[in-house]
């Protein structure tokens, strides 16, 4: 988990909102001691009157602190801006820009920082001007839906947005659909749905303690919804279904976001608003079922239901409509979800959900939940946030390290120093490295195959074990999703803190690859050893031809190695577009000067001991 960081959270909602991803991932970094500032939503879109609520709740929340700012628990802190709520002026925007990072500045001199970490979750013309004038050492965007598609008053946000996807370091997304928008700027995008507190709710299912009494009072079965009731409910979906089951108690749980007068005229469906987040399992142990009737439309189709897992982890079955993610996942987890589209359909389903339950089923809803638990989930975005801060570090060869060094130097013979200086310059000053390193490169387009075969991290790169095999994962999972191979081959036999191909594993099912489809290689140490198993299991399987996926200037080394190992399988190069550790744009660093010559001294050995 990541550690020691002062993080900014740009967020795209308030603190004391409905608990979401946002307050569960900031309260988990902030415990794992990063020092957290929460940045209250400062706006997609112009106000109206229905937001007269939330405007004297930030008052409210402003007035709690000092100057807007006040501690909620260790190392995490709420900034609750008053700021002109008109995102798309010129005017508000340099008044806000002015407010918010005079403010954030402050703070950041208080705690002692110089270049905090970015995780925006809000893509506005705002929050980028906040990102550029606290020059951060890292940027994270992690888009959850489609912001301009979620309100008419929000379009305006498109520009900034593609501005941000092209910009940050890292962009984590919610849904596949929104992955495949983010491509059309960049390489990398790493999938990471919401999850569920899994401890939390564990905890309850486990406990003997019974449910809240006002849902106690209810007669049962209850079909049972928790989050917020806003416009993408499907009430006459709802409505529909209650009529069709007169027995049935429905109960909606989260505050009113909209007109609820249709599900209001229902003799059987009941709204207890919102509650606070710890009572929620609670609330869900007393379902019979869990239901997730969202209409269909643009918006919902980026959205992946974070109730879904906090039902599944309860035990409970869930009845959903056919929303793009409820079938992504369905197709990961074995059709774990009733899906219906209906309100014959889903009085149906539900009336099949509410027959006596199999253990069996309990459990694996169970199962299912513990895998997409935000433990999971945050060690997966830690892993690609250290592994970004470690080549972002390895660039930045600050002036005073360089001034120190030439010094130093500048004390020995003069010719010496000159040479040094000469050769300093020629090699991290100019793009004489990668002229150097380009015959190491090897791409070629992909073609259809019968596998993809990533090698690990510690293959190449930077000749160092644990680097680089989230790039390549994710390279190998849109090379699967485009349709070139059935099924992933990945080696690796390094371990840390847990073993390097189990957690390649899983963030390749987390971005959507079937568990059946992915094959694991857990022996190999190095380059050669990975080619010689990986060739094993392809034979095994009557490969002929296999995609093979590693970092840019590693390439080589691999092809050449395969070639000669296994010449009665065709490779196609498909290296990472992309790497983090050799990203440049001139010059190069002193850490990409070994790598490159790490390589060829690799290869240098490998034809020596005759592997290639």
């Amino acid at each position: 988990m990541l550690k020691g960081q002062t993080i900014l959270c740009i967020s795209s909602i308030d603190w004391d909102f409905i608990w979401q991803g946002h307050q569960q991932i900031m309260s988990t970094l902030a415990a794992e001691g990063n020092n957290v500032l929460f940045i209250e939503n400062t706006g997609a879109r112009r106000p109206s009157f229905r937001d007269m609520p939330r405007l004297r709740q930030r008052l409210r929340n402003w007035s709690r602190g000092t100057k807007g700012f006040r501690r909620e628990r260790d190392n995490l802190f709420i900034y609750s801006p008053l700021i002109v709520p008109f995102p798309y002026s010129r005017l508000a925007r340099w008044v806000n820009r002015f407010i918010i990072v005079r403010a954030i500045r402050r703070w950041m001199s208080v705690m002692g920082v110089r270049r905090p970490l970015v995780w925006t979750f809000l893509p506005t013309p705002l929050a980028l001007d906040v990102i550029n004038a606290v020059e951060p050492d890292l940027v994270v965007y992690y888009c959850i839906d489609d912001i301009a598609a979620s309100s008419h008053g929000a379009r305006g946000v498109r520009a900034s947005e593609d501005r941000l996807f092209r910009a940050a370091d890292l962009v984590f997304v919610t849904s596949e659909r929104l992955r495949e928008r983010v491509r059309q700027f960049r390489e990398q995008v790493d999938v990471f749905p919401f999850a569920v507190n899994f401890g939390r709710f564990e905890a309850v299912r486990l406990s003997s303690d019974g449910i809240p009494a006002d849902l106690a009072a209810l007669p049962r079965p209850i079909v049972g919804y928790v989050g917020g009731l806003h416009r993408w409910v499907d009430q006459e979906l709802v409505a529909g279904v209650a009529r069709r089951l007169p027995d049935a108690t429905f109960v909606f749980i989260g505050p009113p976001q909209c007109d609820l007068s249709t599900l209001e005229r229902e003799p059987t469906v009941h709204l207890l608003g919102a509650r606070p987040h710890d009572q929620l399992p609670g609330y869900i142990k007393g379902f019979d079922v869990g239901i997730v009737p969202y209409a269909s439309s643009d918006y919902t189709a980026n959205v992946y239901p974070t109730k879904l897992n906090e039902y599944l982890a309860m035990g409970i079955p869930v009845v959903a409509t056919g929303l793009p993610e409820i079938t992504r996942f369905n197709q990961t987890h074995g059709d774990i979800v009733a899906v219906a589209n209906d309100a014959d359909e889903f009085a149906t389903q539900i009336r099949r959900a509410m027959e006596p339950r199999d253990q069996a089923q309990t459990e694996r809803r169970i199962a299912v939940a513990r895998e997409n638990s935000w433990d999971a989930r945050l060690e997966g975005m830690s892993g690609l946030i250290e592994g970004a801060l470690a080549a972002r570090q390895g660039h930045r060869e600050s002036w005073d390290a360089n001034i120190r060094r030439l010094y130093r130097t500048a004390r020995k013979p003069l010719w010496t120093a000159a040479i040094a200086a000469l050769l300093y310059a020629l090699v991290l000053e100019t793009p004489l490295l990668w002229v150097i390193a380009e015959p190491l490169r090897v791409v070629e387009a992909p073609q259809k195959a019968d596998a993809i075969v990533v090698l690990a991290g510690g293959a190449g790169e930077s000749a160092t074990a644990g680097g680089g095999y989230q790039e390549r994962v994710g390279r190998a999972v849109g090379l699967y999703q485009a349709g070139y191979a059935p099924r992933l081959i990945l080696s690796s036999g390094f371990v840390y803190v847990f073993r390097e191909a189990e957690v390649m594993r899983a963030l390749a099912i987390d971005q959507g690859v079937p568990a059946d489809s992915i094959i694991l290689e857990q022996r190999a140490g190095n380059t050669h050893e990975m080619v010689l198993f990986a060739r094993d299991i392809a034979r095994q399987h009557s490969s002929s031809r296999v995609l093979l996926v590693s970092s840019p200037y590693h390439m080589r080394r691999a092809i050449m190695t395969w070639r000669k190992q296994a010449p009665d399988i065709e490779v196609v190069a498909t290296p990472v577009l992309g790497s983090q550790y050799y990203a440049h744009e001139y010059r190069a660093t002193i850490e990409q000067f070994r790598g490159i010559a790490w390589e060829y001294a690799a290869v240098a050995w490998y034809w020596w001991r005759g592997w290639l």
